[in-house]
């Protein structure tokens, strides 16, 4: 079954919307303060005018009387005073008043046709932040390709791959399997090892959503493969066709203090206003045309038969890095859970991963060697363009330069850049004798 007819986004009806205004505005938990209450009381019988409203819209679509609405809109005693927080096709979402033009910023992904003004998204996302606090989580937006799966079309398997086409797991039961074949879209999914246990236990510390380039019917299968039962991300899932830039993730279309969100994306340059919300992952190649797209010479694992480990693999090592934040984050010892920043920890979280190395570059690629210098003390290390006697580590390419023989010579760590790579990746200093570089013979 697809599940781009069972999604809300394509849905007739309203009712996904206003549940999830109800969601945001959730004035059940115990642990806020009077005013806090008193606030969302205001909020909660907010929300009930929009559903008789929007109840109302909803019985005259389709009439060619508008006489109907409009006897139903002069009822309410808001029109005067609505700013018109946002729109429902060409209707206020307030006072169900008709509007002229569009403005702001479309969440077709929660219902389509909506949108929403700068104020209210900011005033929904102070709203959840105070319920999502309260039970002690935070927000995380998950990519999909080469993040937490890896696609290709079936026609683009390799001869090596083909055996693939008889180890496909069930699409009946699609939470016991990890290799499947949709056939209604000529593609093949696997998904990453430890991707189910690593949803499980995020989803215990975040709400989470999709985000990915892929298009919505893309998007919503994917969806439907990793959270069968919508425990996850329900209709949370933004697609290509939801963001507001070209060939550009943001956070603008998600319902989220960027203060509070994290990011797992393999693709950096994706999120170019949003860098240090980002977790970048190591790329998931299972299949052929996945290396050949990055330009990797080289067998995937599918033809190597073979896989990532499933409990020290990238996701595994990951969510060790995203529970450590967490735990930070809503440490008791410090109070003002609000004014706090999930970015200024992360930093510091990154910051003690080469915590006392002492960096020398060697002819590493001019192209590369800044990049490479900003991983390295973004971790923590500290950079120098000289050798002496407090350097650890020298990072190059070739044994036979002066400063590698100098590393040789003083028994320091003479490694490849992939040493930093593995590092930044992993969050976690990796073995050098892993990375050493040997003298060519």
């Amino acid at each position: 079954m697809s599940v781009v007819a069972d999604s809300p986004v394509h849905s007739s009806s309203s009712d996904d919307f206003i549940a999830f205004l109800d969601a945001e505005l959730d004035a059940s938990s115990p642990n806020l303060s009077p005013d806090d209450e008193a606030e969302n009381q205001d909020d909660l019988e907010s929300v009930r005018i929009k559903r008789r409203k929007f109840e109302s819209i909803e019985e005259t679509k389709g009439s060619t009387s508008e006489g109907i609405i409009e006897r139903n809109l002069e009822a309410s005693t808001e029109v005067d005073a609505c700013t018109h927080p946002g729109s429902f096709g060409n209707m206020c979402i307030r006072c169900g008043q008709k509007l002229d033009g569009e403005a702001g910023v479309t969440f077709g992904y929660i219902h389509k046709g909506l949108r929403l003004h700068d104020e209210e998204i900011s005033r929904l996302r102070n709203t959840d932040m105070k319920s999502l606090l309260c039970r002690k989580k935070l927000y995380l937006v998950l990519d999909l390709d080469h993040t937490l799966l890896n696609s290709t079309h079936l026609a683009d398997l390799s001869s090596e791959e083909s055996y693939l086409l008889n180890q496909t797991d069930s699409l009946g039961d699609v939470s016991k399997g990890s290799l499947f074949k949709l056939e209604h879209m000529h593609m093949m999914t696997k998904l990453r090892p430890f991707v189910r246990p690593f949803l499980k236990e995020a989803s215990e510390m975040f709400e989470m959503y999709i985000y990915t380039m892929g298009d919505r019917p893309y998007a919503l299968e994917m969806a439907k493969l990793l959270d069968p039962q919508g425990k996850y991300f329900n209709a949370k899932v933004i697609s290509r066709d939801d963001g507001t830039q070209q060939r550009q993730k943001g956070l603008d279309v998600v319902l989220g203090q960027e203060s509070a969100v994290l990011i797992l994306d393999d693709t950096e340059h994706a999120w170019m206003k949003h860098k240090d919300n980002l977790i970048l992952m190591e790329r998931y190649h299972f299949f052929a045309s996945s290396c050949r797209q990055f330009g990797f010479n080289c067998k995937s694992l599918a033809e190597l038969k073979s896989d990532e480990d499933e409990s020290d693999g990238a996701l595994a090592k990951i969510l060790k890095v995203l529970k450590q934040v967490h735990c930070i984050f809503f440490d008791k010892h410090q109070e003002d859970l609000v004014d706090r920043d999930v970015r200024q920890v992360l930093s510091s979280v990154r910051s003690e991963v080469l915590s006392g190395c002492v960096i020398v570059f060697s002819r590493i690629f001019h192209g590369a060697l800044p990049s490479l210098q900003k991983m390295a003390e973004q971790m923590g290390a500290t950079c120098l363009t000289e050798i002496n006697s407090s350097v650890t580590h020298v990072v190059g390419t070739d044994a036979g330069t002066e400063k590698s023989r100098w590393a040789v010579k003083e028994n320091k760590f003479l490694v490849h850049p992939r040493w930093i790579e593995a590092a930044n990746y992993f969050w976690q200093k990796q073995p050098e004798e892993n990375f050493i570089i040997k003298k060519k013979q």
